[in-house]
């Protein structure tokens, strides 16, 4: 390729020393973007949704509540995570493998159907004609219309995926790197290997759903949950993937962490592409249509190597920032390498409270819930959506935020505007999802159940009676919501003004330091290059992550057993 060719298809960023395709980047640019309009819808959602089951305020009649449960579903389970994961495809691929992305045109036509899709899904929504629920269960039946808009979103997503593996045979082909598949693309493919499962099941079912709707054939409801739950679970499964990833690459732009060893993690990644969709079982435990080996089987056994792959990385994460940080000489004592972080930074700050919510809140409640025996006295209360609020909003959606400070500055070349709000922004947002998944959980330990508008049941013909600590829960639940609320639309703010009215932001800028840009960027702390310090770093290990590791256990172990305790009560034995 001629010099001349190269520089109109390629661009070298002054940080990274990364050869930036201009077509990659632009469908990393429009992906974004997107991805942010769905958060910001699902997220005037969540405020709705939030005030109507706080029972003393209670905002919505049942028709809208639903309604509005259907749109957040969709816009943030779906549309903001997978048009976000898309961009992170577009970085993992061309971006860091130096090379160009193949056929362009192909990608803009999948962004596209994926746009259609999203709008068309959400006309039917919000005009009355879905409110079915991110599940949309049979016999709930949607207009025909809403079923094709998913079907195109799907199909949109999946060629995204398949023009990713294609770069990866164009990066190998053309030798534009050196050695082993980079460990941010490797948790990439990853992503990408699941969604390929995950979309073919959404395929499989949402095109005889579309049939029946259309009245040309029959769908049994049984079977439809059992395909559907491996759409519906296993695009989370995506989000994990792609989350870890992320804090890999985060923990090297941040702070200079190191990958302690491969291998070992690129192990995590397989198990997670071979077990981690059996969790997808949990949702069908109180389903009489499967029978008791396949719910033992797909809750035991080889689920658990699934985990096994989260708590390896989730020690191999916090170990390689701590190795980095002792490194640059940050040595003592437990935690000085923690305490010295730089926690100014909203994109190590947001990742590291992304790292700690996944794992004690997402984690430890996800093990419980995938737990054939302890599942019957958590399924369909307000414990299932807490879990799932620690770790695809605690989780994922945090770490896409922390990502998000950095994309702004490195692909669309802008100081971040509004920095003061933005180094809150996700301590605000984190307390919040955190109040609010642990007000879910303990509403759920009280028997307050997942869907329902009204847990009052003013007109029904039966009384239901909870726990006094309902109420004050319920307001926990409420002013949790409205912090998380108040820190995802700061966070919005800040992308949206850093993006279209943000400041260009120069080379020279980045040699001078200018503020308004992470630190990660300007000055990460040079590293300890002596033989003495190094070997003295590398001799103290790995302390402080080790009693981290240690509390975590101690926490896990703690609440599975009392939740076995609590099924014993339950039983009525003991």
């Amino acid at each position: 390729m001629s010099n001349g060719v190269a520089a109109a298809l390629f661009r070298t960023c002054p940080v990274t020393n990364l050869r930036v395709h201009r077509d990659a980047e632009a469908l990393i640019k429009v992906n974004a973007v997107v991805a942010i309009v769905a958060f910001l819808v699902g997220v005037i959602a969540a405020i709705l949704i939030v005030l109507t089951r706080w029972q003393a305020v209670h905002l919505l009649p049942a028709e809208w509540y639903y309604r509005l449960v259907t749109a957040h579903g969709l816009n943030m389970l779906i549309f903001f995570i997978i048009f976000f994961e898309m961009a992170i495809l577009y970085f993992a691929g061309p971006v860091l493998l130096n090379c160009r992305l193949p056929t362009p045109v192909v990608g803009w036509l999948a962004f596209v159907l994926m746009v259609v899709g999203a709008l068309t899904v959400d006309y039917y929504v919000f005009s009355g004609q879905a409110d079915v629920m991110f599940t949309s269960y049979v016999p709930l039946r949607a207009h025909p219309g809403y079923y094709v808009g998913i079907i195109l979103f799907a199909v949109g997503a999946l060629i995204v995926v398949g023009l990713f593996f294609v770069t990866l045979l164009v990066a190998r082909r053309e030798r534009t790197y050196e050695g082993s598949m980079p460990l941010v693309v490797f948790g990439a493919m990853t992503a990408a290997v699941i969604a390929v499962f995950t979309l073919a099941h959404g395929a499989a079912i949402y095109i005889p759903t579309l049939l029946w709707s259309l009245g040309y054939m029959n769908v049994d409801p049984q079977a439809y949950r059992l395909v559907w739950w491996a759409l519906g679970h296993a695009s989370q499964q995506i989000n994990v993937a792609a989350m870890v990833s992320v804090w890999y690459l985060m923990g090297g732009l941040t702070l200079g962490a190191m990958v302690l060893n491969e291998k070992v993690s690129r192990v995590a990644f397989l198990l997670y592409i071979l077990f981690i969709n059996l969790a997808s079982a949990h949702h069908l435990l109180v389903d009489p249509g499967v029978g008791p080996a396949w719910k033992v089987w797909n809750t035991s056994y080889a689920l658990y190597l699934a985990v096994l792959a989260s708590m390896i990385h989730g020690f191999t994460v916090p170990a390689g920032m701590e190795i980095g940080m002792r490194l640059r000489g940050y040595t003592k004592g437990l935690f000085e390498w923690l305490r010295r972080a730089p926690w100014s930074d909203p994109g190590f700050s947001a990742t590291f409270l992304s790292l700690i919510i996944f794992g004690f809140l997402g984690g430890v409640t996800g093990v419980v819930i995938g737990t054939e025996q302890i599942n019957i006295i958590a399924h369909n209360t307000l414990r299932v959506p807490g879990h799932f609020h620690a770790t695809v909003v605690g989780g994922t959606a945090l770490a896409f935020m922390g990502l998000t400070y950095y994309v702004i500055p490195l692909i669309f070349r802008k100081q971040v505007s509004l920095m003061g709000l933005a180094r809150w922004q996700p301590y605000l947002f984190g307390i919040g999802i955190v109040t609010v998944s642990m007000s879910m959980i303990f509403l759920g330990i009280l028997g307050v159940p997942r869907r329902h508008w009204d847990i009052s049941f003013a007109n029904a013909p039966f009384k239901q009676e909870f726990s006094p600590l309902t109420d004050l829960f319920m307001a926990t639940l409420g002013i949790g919501g409205l912090l998380a609320a108040t820190g995802a639309l700061i966070f919005i703010a800040v992308a949206v003004l850093s993006v279209f009215v943000g400041r260009r932001l120069t080379e020279e800028d980045i040699r001078r330091g200018v503020a308004a840009v992470p630190q990660g960027i300007l000055r990460l702390p040079p590293q300890q290059h002596g033989e003495a310090e190094g070997e003295a770093a590398h001799r103290a290990g790995t302390p402080g992550t080790l009693v981290l590791v240690a509390i975590f256990l101690t926490v896990f172990v703690f609440y599975y057993f009392t939740n076995w305790k609590v099924l014993s009560l339950v039983w009525k034995i003991g």
